[in-house]
């Protein structure tokens, strides 16, 4: 079981088609919907306001949400908020891709199906017009995105609905093996390739 907490008489909301990893931490107000996939080691906070996570979002390892008080943090519909990325106090828009490592700020609005770029740092109040993508420090808009970035996005969205319906049906707690068992299954798993690649 995940670690649930409730602050101040309010416990977090988890959808019931949800999965969420045990190591994942969810404090207070909290409300994660329908068919979402949180992974690992992820901290949902919304111990000073709300933090709203929308159906079929993906909210990957070590990433972290929160806000100031009285503000909220919200995830729209099948957004992906890539590994160790940290929002606080903002809005991601429906199918949108928030990258590795990437810092949303508060007031930031990152509009639908826009990408925020690796390590990007989006800035308080900054506006990333929907299908487009911002990169940098601070960020800045680069261009408008193609049919296939937004096709690229929607099959790494896919991806991790995969992860949520087998993590729900097959992840269980073991001891690691001492060696490789050569005959064993191993992990064989079609599903989205990086964009360089996919561009090629």
């Amino acid at each position: 079981m995940p670690k649930v907490y409730a602050l101040d008489g309010v416990a977090p909301v988890v959808d019931p088609s949800t999965f969420v990893h045990p190591s994942a931490v969810l404090v207070g107000d909290v409300i994660v919907g329908p068919e979402c996939y949180v992974a690992p080691s992820a901290s949902l906070r919304g111990d000073f306001g709300q933090i709203r996570i929308g159906a079929g979002a993906s909210f990957q390892d070590n990433c972290t949400a929160h806000c100031f008080a009285g503000g909220e943090t919200v995830v729209g519909p099948g957004a992906t908020i890539g590994h160790g990325a940290v929002l606080h106090g903002c809005s991601i828009g429906a199918r949108a891709l928030v990258g590795m490592n990437a810092v949303v700020m508060d007031g930031a609005v990152v509009g639908e199906e826009a990408i925020v770029a690796a390590l990007a740092f989006v800035r308080a109040d900054f506006r990333v017009p929907p299908r487009t993508i911002v990169a940098g420090t601070p960020g800045k808009v680069l261009r408008e995105i193609t049919d296939d970035e937004v096709a690229w996005m929607a099959a790494g969205a896919d991806d991790y609905q995969s992860a949520r319906l087998r993590s729900r049906e097959t992840l269980t707690l073991v001891e690691a093996l001492e060696r490789p068992d050569a005959e064993g299954p191993r992990l064989r798993v079609d599903g989205a390739k990086p964009l360089y690649r996919a561009r090629g």
